[in-house]
């Protein structure tokens, strides 16, 4: 098991507290790799000595990754702890030492937490006992530190539906404190970092089309999110949002065999389709690598018995 606490931002978490966000990006302007944490763990946030140094709150790690600002405002919204993408970028860039004006195609780092919560000012905590001043962006605590953390966490929000699921550390900690362990399955991915992950697992290419132009990428549900399609990778697909938009209204689909089907009433209903029945019967251009993440069958059949025009 392992806990990251990261040096947070006081407009930051002030912003996400104040609007109770349960699913947000913690972003770095730096742009690297994060890789503390596996999926499920815990992320603490620590703000800055000027507002107390201390443990104010904290989520579970879903995933991190490196994108533009542009991608992380769209994904995510106000839930990068700011009203808009020129806020965004000027609070990144206030952090950047490269100079220039905000640029919203610049790489950022994201870090997607979900099940955030935050304590209230007399529950924030000290840990100056396991911190150095000389730590800058955060630190990552394994063992009997991290157990500890996981729980002071516990004792906080005890009486919560948020947190701690049983464990299996037996031989890493101490008996007295093992049954700290954070389990992903309590968590449920929110819209942003589904969106997110759909465009990672497709490589931030148009499954359709191979387009490669971010600005008109969108993460689609194949179940809808209103029929109680899940914030899964296998229920989504990234497409361009012209595509995006046929297929949430029935005019394109997906068989099993992951072919394009395009609906003859588009040209029925609209007299043209001609840049589109081009797709029709050719397979996916674009399909994660991994096949757990290509689209589920139960979802397909759902988009084509419930939504396809046929």
């Amino acid at each position: 098991m392992n806990v990251y606490v990261g040096l947070t931002d006081w407009s930051w978490y002030d912003f996400l507290r104040d609007h109770d966000m349960r699913e947000v990006n913690f972003w770095q302007p730096s742009g690297r790799s994060f890789r503390s944490l596996q999926e499920g763990e815990l992320f603490l946030f620590k703000l800055k000595a000027s507002q107390g140094g201390r443990i104010a709150g904290g989520g579970f790690f879903v995933t991190a990754t490196t994108t533009s600002i542009d991608w992380a405002w769209r994904a995510f919204g106000t839930e990068n702890g700011v009203n808009n993408l020129a806020q965004l970028s000027d609070a990144i860039w206030r952090y950047k030492s490269s100079g220039g004006r905000p640029d919203a195609n610049v790489n950022i780092t994201s870090i997607i937490l979900t099940d955030v919560f935050y304590f209230d000012d007399a529950d924030w905590f000290d840990i100056s006992s396991i911190w150095s001043r000389y730590i800058q962006t955060g630190k990552t605590f394994r063992g009997d530190d991290a157990a500890h953390l996981v729980e002071q966490v516990q004792l906080r929000l005890s009486g919560t539906a948020a947190i701690i699921a049983p464990a299996n550390l037996e031989g890493s900690v101490p008996a007295a404190r093992q049954g700290f362990v954070v389990g992903m399955s309590k968590h449920r991915i929110g819209q942003g970092g589904f969106r997110t992950l759909v465009a990672d697992a497709y490589h931030r290419r148009c499954a359709i089309t191979g387009e490669r132009t971010v600005p008109v990428l969108q993460a689609a549900h194949i179940k809808s999110f209103a029929a109680d399609g899940p914030n899964a990778v296998n229920n989504g697909i990234l497409l361009r949002s012209d595509l995006h938009a046929l297929f949430d209204s029935g005019y394109v689909t997906i068989e099993d065999d992951l072919r394009v089907v395009v609906s003859p009433r588009l040209h029925d209903d609209f007299g043209n389709g001609k840049d589109y029945y081009p797709y029709h019967g050719r397979r996916l251009a674009v399909v994660p690598d991994q096949s757990i993440l290509r689209p589920a069958r139960e979802y397909l059949d759902w988009h084509h018995e419930n939504v396809f025009l046929g």
